[in-house]
């Protein structure tokens, strides 16, 4: 779908198979465009509003049949709540259903007029994002078209503002269609060669692919020990971000879990659901999309982008549990569980960042399902080792709507991690605060940086499928870090 805007706000001229306005919470009296559309329909909204059928509700719609007042076919009011960014995209959603219904090859939204840019951009991610459908594998689609045009009527809104959201959205569903692919159509070698090509597409982003022998090099037992076990080889995918204007001193490290297929290894998962484990790789899916996002935007930030990818398999080759790897960083684990294999392969990408120029770094993985069961799918658990770093994550979160919620971290919990046979281990055999110690684990190959963990295993990856979440995160991070004064530079 592509956006555009038109300055003429008369609704008579406005063209669309779907004329979208917007109601508050409170809809009575109704005002502005919506006001102008129910004298178009002869009163038809207000009374709608009076028997309770038109709310304003976030998402809320109704469609009406229009008259020769009006040259769009129909009428869609729909609610924006108390107007936050969160209830725009609820209303982009709800118009992208209601062309589902009733198709339409152009929609043309008419915001009210205290509405701005902001909540024209927010409609735009909630549409783009609403209409996805991952389709590729489907023969005999008949499904109706999706609409190819939105055009907003507005005059403070420019057209800059709507291809900036356009981007958004084609960044968020590119990052679901990443996970939605089947194993087989999305191996390690595969995803590297979908971040090359997007970097040979974006001006100024770089990547670069380490295989096997790379990592053997650089000491990458973690990462190597996962991945033993599948004929697929291992990559580790690094994508660099240097602008001509990027702040100096300020490296955003993203690093992004990418198991194309998690059987769990040895520890083997139960096969009931076992084909949703295509997506354990939302984390490097997300930190790959939102990479190339931030490059095609121009922001002047520099980046280091580290997606550590392979297969679990079990396998006469397989590591074991009981065994122990030496990390990047030279800490010896013993593997507990190899169904804990996400932290492995994380812990060589982390020390990778670290050690290549990062000076603060995020880190996105489907790491643990008991994080799930805690904060189910709205929020990701967020862990931090810095305060002001960590603020500045959830703020992020806030404000793009891919929401992270503070979790503990506390040298109490380092026994979960203590090893008898070696200086950690990857799992433990007490059935509590799972998250917790996968994130206690996770910072001991930091480098003493600040970092954020986002453990999105319930964000990420739903029934639905990929949902893209944190690309719209990093991308928020990168703009306030672009915003920030200059930190001192690191020698």
């Amino acid at each position: 779908m592509r956006s555009s805007v038109r300055n003429a706000t008369d609704l008579a001229t406005v063209k669309g198979e779907l004329l979208v306005v917007c109601v508050p919470a409170e809809p009575s009296p109704l005002a502005g465009p919506a006001a102008e559309a129910d004298a178009a329909l002869d009163g038809a909204i207000a009374r709608s509003v009076a028997d309770g059928e038109v709310k304003g509700e976030p998402g809320s719609l109704t469609v009406f049949h229009a008259g020769p007042a009006l040259r769009a076919p129909r009428v869609a009011v729909v609610g924006v709540g108390e107007g936050s960014a969160d209830d725009w995209r609820a209303a982009g959603r709800a118009v992208a259903s209601a062309t589902e219904r009733a198709p339409a090859k152009r929609v043309a939204l008419v915001p009210p007029p205290g509405s701005g840019p902001a909540e024209a951009a927010a409609f735009v991610e909630g549409l783009g994002t609403g209409l996805y459908r991952f389709r590729r594998f489907k023969s005999g689609d008949d499904e109706p078209a999706p609409p190819s045009r939105l055009m907003v009527h507005h005059p403070a809104v420019r057209t800059a503002d709507v291809e900036r959201a356009d981007r958004v959205v084609a960044a968020v569903n590119g990052a679901r269609d990443l996970v939605n692919t089947p194993g087989n159509h999305l191996t390690p070698t595969m995803l590297a060669a979908h971040a090359e090509r997007l970097a040979a597409q974006t001006p100024g982003l770089e990547c670069t692919v380490l295989g096997r022998k790379e990592l053997e090099k650089l000491g990458a037992g973690a990462l190597l020990a996962v991945a033993q076990g599948s004929d697929e080889p291992p990559r580790m995918i690094v994508l660099r971000y240097r602008p001509e204007t990027a702040r100096p001193g300020e490296v955003l490290g993203l690093v992004g879990k990418a198991v194309t297929f998690d059987s769990g290894g040895i520890s083997i998962k139960p096969s009931n659901g076992m084909e949703e484990m295509k997506m354990d790789m939302g984390g490097g899916a997300a930190v790959i999309e939102g990479t190339a996002l931030i490059a095609a935007l121009g922001l002047p930030v520099e980046v280091l982008a580290v997606v550590p990818s392979t297969e679990n398999l079990p396998s006469g080759r397989a590591v074991k549990p009981g065994d122990v790897v030496t990390a990047m960083n030279g800490r010896t684990v013993e593997v507990i569980n190899t169904d804990a294999e996400g932290r492995l392969i994380l812990a060589d990408a982390l020390t990778y960042a670290a050690r290549q120029g990062a000076t603060r770094m995020i880190d996105f993985a489907t790491l643990t399902g008991a994080i799930v069961v805690a904060l189910g799918e709205v929020y990701a658990g967020l862990f931090g080792s810095d305060e002001e770093w960590t603020a500045t994550v959830r703020a992020a979160g806030e404000a793009s709507g891919d929401l992270a919620w503070p979790m503990p971290m506390h040298e109490r919990y380092a026994p979960l991690i203590e090893s008898t046979v070696a200086d950690l281990t990857n799992s433990s055999n007490k059935r509590q605060a799972g998250p917790v110690y996968a994130a206690q684990f996770l910072r001991e190959f930091t480098e003493g940086l600040p970092w954020c963990h986002l453990d999105v295993a319930g964000t990420a990856m739903t029934s639905a499928g990929g949902t893209g979440f944190g690309v719209r995160l990093a991308l928020a991070v990168a703009e306030r870090l672009a915003g920030a004064p200059a930190p001192p530079v690191r020698t």
